[in-house]
């Protein structure tokens, strides 16, 4: 006995020299390919170096960009990062230029549809979007297929159509404004945001009236509901993964995305019967609704379950990010044109020279082609928006010895690791925006306000003519074949919404990137032509970029 106990007790040095071997295999030579210049610790790789960040930053509530940044900036602002967080997470690569981003998204003979997308973001998001949401779609030709489906509903020339719809919400959302403004309270700009544009959405997505800006009637809707219920699980954290490890969490996001998919289920076998009674009637096989789930039904024959379930994925993926990013880009804009006074003046003066003394939404319903094309400078303060704060970004995954090329030529492997294009990094380049490429200059975009989906998805974002801004250098919809559907609805959204909204109302920010008054109770403005504040409306991540306070602002009616 004494004999088997002094042997396994001689083993052990063994057992540990070898654990200990395959550790450093494990963690130093899996990617030693891959150049980095931070250091990772054995056995937690770089996760303790995010830690060090956002303790160096004072706030955990911070977007996991700024620390990136940060370490970026510590080691010599390379092309490309390296960061491993196994066992939290998988290895990211940093793609910090807008050359390396443009090789991982465009089509190639390789990669037909670009490198596919990461794991992490079906992981981290499937409740939301589903397993089946173009979004995640792995295979190409599904994705492909997926697509064309939906294209019809997102058409630009369709979008116009809609417009009686945005207009109506923002109506709505104009008579909560006025009652914040009435009440002199401070107020949550997000969830007047949100509900404007999940309204917006719902109608454009279903043709059903969600009534997400009216409280009592909106918790009669299953969908919105579980929905808001859902997105409460997505709290700002330290933008490592953990909630994918946590169990009642997990349930939690289970529970509510189920009694989405009931709700959606029954949406859209409501809306193929109408469809198949309008067929049955009609020679020209039409009909009269033309929401994008009617649009993406017509040519259905059969809806089965799998069927279904597609395209419930697909309508929780267009729901979910079609209110989210316009919801941020409004409270982005009106904060800055809040301490912008320029700006705010010349974005004014370009609605004064369009409607006169008429209302902006009657001469959009009578006139909308012609006023859309007139919004110039309101067009190039929403991209100079997407610029400096970004909503979603995008991460791929290679799998089949994909590499990225540098800029002295050389080759990497970047296989098995998140490629995550950084834009807070890519669109704040100063060899790309000079010196204020950290400041709110919308007119760097007069003559290139164009935010289309044509222009994201072109082939080559990175040559440009003398003095222009190389396209792939803006790319908050990124860019390459899957670039965002829904682009296009988004900017004609944001466009209507702040033509009402900034010719009746001022904004005063409270707390968290407040004005800074000077001895006599005025602003102040600095170099920038900008009102020094307290402190900067820095943004957090919740499932998307958001900032950090929800954009608390007292409203004001503006005086003539």
């Amino acid at each position: 006995m004494a004999e088997t106990a002094y042997a396994v007790l001689a083993l052990l040095p063994a057992l540990v020299c070898f654990l200990y071997y395959q550790l450093k295999q494990y963690r130093f030579k899996t990617f030693a390919h891959i150049p980095t210049s931070v250091q990772p610790n054995i056995f937690f790789g770089h996760v303790g170096h995010m830690a060090a960040g956002f303790k160096k930053l004072g706030n955990s509530r911070a977007h996991p960009d700024y620390v990136l940044e940060e370490l970026w900036n510590d080691n010599g602002r390379p092309e490309f990062m390296f960061l491993d967080f196994r066992p939290v997470q998988y290895p990211i690569l940093l793609l910090t230029t807008h050359d390396l981003a443009e090789q991982v998204v465009r089509a190639t003979k390789s990669h037909p549809y670009s490198v596919t997308k990461s794991p992490t973001i079906q992981g981290e998001f499937g409740a939301l979007v589903g397993k089946r949401s173009m979004l995640t779609q792995h295979d190409g030709e599904r994705w492909k297929a997926l697509r064309k489906q939906f294209n019809p509903g997102f058409a630009p020339q369709h979008l116009v159509t809609l417009l009686p719809v945005i207009v109506n919400k923002t109506s709505i959302f104009m008579e909560k404004l006025d009652a914040a403004a009435r009440s002199g309270a401070v107020t949550e700009m997000e969830g007047l945001c949100v509900n404007c544009t999940f309204d917006i959405i719902g109608e454009v997505i279903t043709n059903i009236d969600s009534h997400a800006q009216e409280e009592k009637l909106a918790d009669g809707n299953d969908f919105l509901r579980n929905f808001r219920l859902l997105s409460e699980t997505y709290v700002s954290g330290s933008g490592l993964g953990l909630a994918a490890i946590n169990p009642l969490t997990q349930t939690k996001r289970y529970f509510y995305s189920r009694r989405m998919d009931a709700a959606l289920h029954k949406i859209i076998q409501d809306k193929f019967n109408n469809i198949q009674q309008s067929k049955g009637s009609d020679t020209k096989r039409t009909t009269k609704d033309r929401s994008v789930l009617a649009l993406a039904l017509q040519d259905v024959e059969d809806l089965t379950p799998d069927i279904s379930q597609v395209v419930a994925d697909q309508c929780k993926t267009f729901l979910f990010a079609g209110h989210d990013t316009t919801s941020i880009l409004l409270q982005r804009l009106i904060y800055a044109l809040s301490i912008y006074p320029a700006c705010l003046a010349k974005i004014r003066a370009e609605y004064d020279s369009i409607f006169g003394s008429e209302d902006p939404q009657t001469v959009f319903l009578s006139r909308p082609d012609e006023t859309l094309k007139l919004l110039v400078y309101t067009s190039a303060c929403i991209k100079e928006a997407l610029r400096l704060w970004p909503p979603a970004a995008t991460a791929r995954m290679s799998h089949d010895g994909f590499k990225i090329r540098t800029r002295e030529g050389e080759q990497v492997m970047v296989d098995e690791c998140v490629i995550y294009p950084i834009q807070h990094i890519i669109h704040r380049d100063p060899s790309v925006y000079g010196p204020t490429a950290d400041d709110f200059v919308p007119e760097r975009w007069t003559g290139d306000a164009d935010t289309s989906t044509a222009t994201n998805a072109e082939a080559n974002g990175t040559a440009t003519p003398t003095g222009k801004i190389p396209a792939g250098a803006w790319r908050p919809f990124e860019r390459g074949p899957r670039n965002c559907i829904g682009q296009e609805l988004a900017n004609l959204e944001a466009r209507v919404i702040l033509a009402c909204v900034l010719r009746r109302y001022d904004f005063v920010k409270v707390g968290v990137g407040e004005i800074e008054m000077n001895e006599k109770g005025l602003p102040t403005v600095d170099e920038r032509g900008r009102y020094k504040t307290k402190s900067e409306l820095i943004s957090t991540m919740s499932v998307t970029s958001k900032p950090i306070d929800k954009t608390r602002m007292i409203v004001k009616l503006r005086q003539p």
